[in-house]
């Protein structure tokens, strides 16, 4: 299954084209694609009125939601901060780093636009999707 990153999903619903949102375009009804509780709250986060949280959430829904806390990921998220840091790579929030690890952990693919999770892909073997030009 493909998770798909807020970062994808804030440029979806305003409308911005790249690489990623293209993708996610062409795909939403071929793929079965996901996300976690924490990617569904960053999203909502960043919605503008009552009208707007109320359709994204109900639009997001569809997709599966998977709840991606507890302690064994928590552990294995921080294992896997401080196993990058070591390598000189300090990533900027706990939230990519538990995206990172259940994707990992749960043998998803990640489409993405965040620097963050770059790291995870090269060192620690992260599935990511890379669309390709058409």
């Amino acid at each position: 299954m493909v998770i798909v990153d807020s970062t994808v999903w804030i440029d979806y619903y305003r409308g911005k084209s790249n690489l990623q949102t293209v993708w996610l375009d062409e795909e939403l009804r071929r793929n079965r694609l996901g996300l976690t509780d924490l990617i569904l709250c960053e999203v909502l986060q960043g919605t503008q009125t009552e009208r707007e949280f109320s359709t994204t959430l109900q639009e997001l829904s569809e997709y599966v939601i998977f709840n991606s806390g507890g302690e064994d990921l928590a552990v294995a998220s921080a294992q896997n901060y401080r196993y990058l840091r070591s390598r000189g790579f300090t990533i900027r929030t706990s939230v990519d780093c538990l995206i990172a690890t259940f994707c990992m952990n749960n043998g998803h693919s990640l489409l993405h636009r965040d620097r963050d999770f770059e790291p995870f892909e090269t060192y620690l073997g992260l599935s990511v999707i890379h669309p390709a030009i058409h």
